[in-house]
């Protein structure tokens, strides 16, 4: 629904749509109306004379009585003082929709910030939209490939579904957003939207010049609010992201990958909107609506008769705590959590995805297959053995191991090498070659590492590979150990420099 502001000037009977600043309380002001008062969303603008608009943006959350409303700022309010003249615009915030917005980048308000050309040819739609009813959604369960080896085989993303990126800082959750948008922006009829909330201005610099090089942002449109912006724009964001998203799915009928980095951002906004308001926290100080926030916005994104909204959200999480609330109830509207852990990281193992507490939804024989099952879960069984096996082989040494756990140790530490994979968007950095890996190769390397085909393969040869089939020709230094009938686990550092797993300990105790 559109919403328009009337021009009053020349209708003397309309009541009269301005008002008075009475407070100033950081973001929060009040605002005093003799007429009537503007409904709960409407946007007021500050000026400096009566009738005057200003630069100054309020968004109208409560009424206090019959005389005042309270709102909260969306730009900053320097400059702000009691007294000054504030018009009610009769409209909620509102996104531009059309074609013409593919390529471009906004701000929350609508307004173009990469330079380029006045936006034209495109209509205003209010951010506040409904989810699709009932009746509308479909209950059709589809794989979304990505083309990263570790997600399709353990963690399948569903199209029309939603998809988290759960992890600390610097684990590498904004370079997995990047990577999937340029493995699927090539692959599919649609577009993607990147809304970036209360992150670096740097990053959304940053990706809009990669997107233009790589020659796909005809099929991108991005929104940004910064962290150094007021948190009535991080907050409303996301709302105007989706909106434009609403509108490929409903209005063009187009598939829409919907990226957003980072929703803990949009919860930490609507935390300070809350105490900003006056409203008594709840646990760790959160709002005591962010239960009803949350899912105002996820339940928006779905797939329906029209088209679907594929969303993956990276998820901060505080002090690597999945407990703490803001993971909690993010988790309960995912069909996939794909959680990165440090220690794989820290390990050399990119991307860091833990694959024992990652899950998806449509990891079932009725989705994926009961080959693409049962494989997954061998590979989860594997790894879960190896883990429980990593304390004694610290201690105590692989030679302590039976045959049938030295097996499992060498099948695991070549999964976990395997699962790596060179990324496209890190090629500059690392000096390898991105890779695009699809589920039917992956699928067949993991089944033939299972079955011990590359036990006469050093390990540093599944590392940072493609296919399965780039492991027979990648070349090894000749003074690495070839395993024999039971391999022995390599102490060997791998080609990138990067760290691996436990090997140190293992090492030592095989010379």
């Amino acid at each position: 629904m559109v919403f328009n502001s009337a021009d009053n000037s020349k209708n003397p009977d309309t009541p009269d749509p301005h008002g008075v600043v009475v407070s100033v309380r950081g973001s929060v002001v009040d605002v005093r109306f003799d007429g009537p008062l503007p409904a709960i969303h409407s946007v007021l603008h500050a000026g400096k004379a009566k009738g005057e608009g200003g630069d100054i943006a309020i968004e109208v959350l409560t009424q206090r009585d019959q005389r005042h409303v309270r709102g909260v700022a969306l730009t900053s309010t320097e400059g702000l003082a009691r007294g000054m003249a504030v018009t009610n615009t009769g409209a909620p915030l509102q996104a531009p929709v059309g074609k013409a917005i593919v390529s471009r980048m906004f701000d929350v308000f609508g307004k173009t910030i990469d330079g380029g050309e006045s936006l034209a040819g495109v209509t205003w739609r209010s951010v506040h939209q409904a989810p699709p009813p009932l009746a509308r959604r479909s209950t059709a369960s589809e794989v979304f490939e990505t083309g990263i080896k570790v997600i399709d085989v353990l963690t399948p993303l569903e199209r029309g579904g939603k998809a988290g990126l759960f992890g600390g800082a610097g684990v590498g959750k904004t370079v997995l957003l990047t990577e999937m948008i340029h493995n699927m922006i090539d692959h599919q009829d649609g577009v993607s939207i990147f809304c970036g909330i209360g992150e670096r201005c740097r990053e959304g610099a940053e990706l809009h010049a990669a997107m233009k090089e790589a020659g796909v942002l005809d099929k991108m449109v991005m929104i940004f609010a910064q962290m150094n912006e007021p948190p009535g724009a991080r907050f409303r964001v996301g709302d105007a992201a989706l909106t434009m998203a609403e509108y490929f799915r409903d209005d063009e009928h187009r598939d829409v990958l919907l990226l957003v980095d980072n929703i803990f951002r949009f919860i930490q906004a609507g935390m300070e909107v809350s105490s900003l308001m006056g409203q008594m926290p709840s646990r760790l100080g959160y709002q005591p609506t962010m239960a009803t926030e949350l899912a105002g916005l996820e339940e928006r994104i779905a797939n329906t008769d029209s088209g679907a909204i594929t969303s993956i959200q990276a998820v901060y999480v505080p002090a690597d705590d999945f407990t703490d609330p803001a993971a909690v109830h993010t988790f309960s509207h995912l069909s996939a959590s794909i959680v990165l852990s440090r220690q794989r990281a820290s390990e050399g193992l990119y991307p860091a995805i833990d694959p024992l507490q990652s899950s998806s939804r449509m990891a079932t024989p009725g989705i994926v297959g009961a080959r693409h099952y049962a494989l997954a879960q061998e590979i989860r069984q594997t790894l879960a053995q190896y883990a429980k096996l990593k304390d004694i082989i610290a201690m105590l040494g692989l030679e302590q191991l039976s045959p049938a756990d030295r097996k499992v140790v060498a099948r695991a530490r070549r999964l976990e090498r395997f699962l790596t994979q060179p990324f496209f968007t890190t090629e500059q950095f690392t000096g390898l070659t991105g890779k695009l890996v699809s589920l039917a190769d992956a699928l067949d390397g993991c089944e033939r590492i299972l079955r011990d085909e590359f036990n006469d393969r050093p390990e540093s040869a599944l590392y940072m590979i493609g296919a399965i089939g780039e492991a027979k020709a990648k070349r090894t230094s000749k003074a690495e150990p070839v395993p024999a009938k039971t391999p022995p686990i390599s102490g060997k550092q791998p080609a990138q420099g990067h760290n691996q797993e436990p090997a140190q300990a293992v090492s030592a105790d095989e010379t």
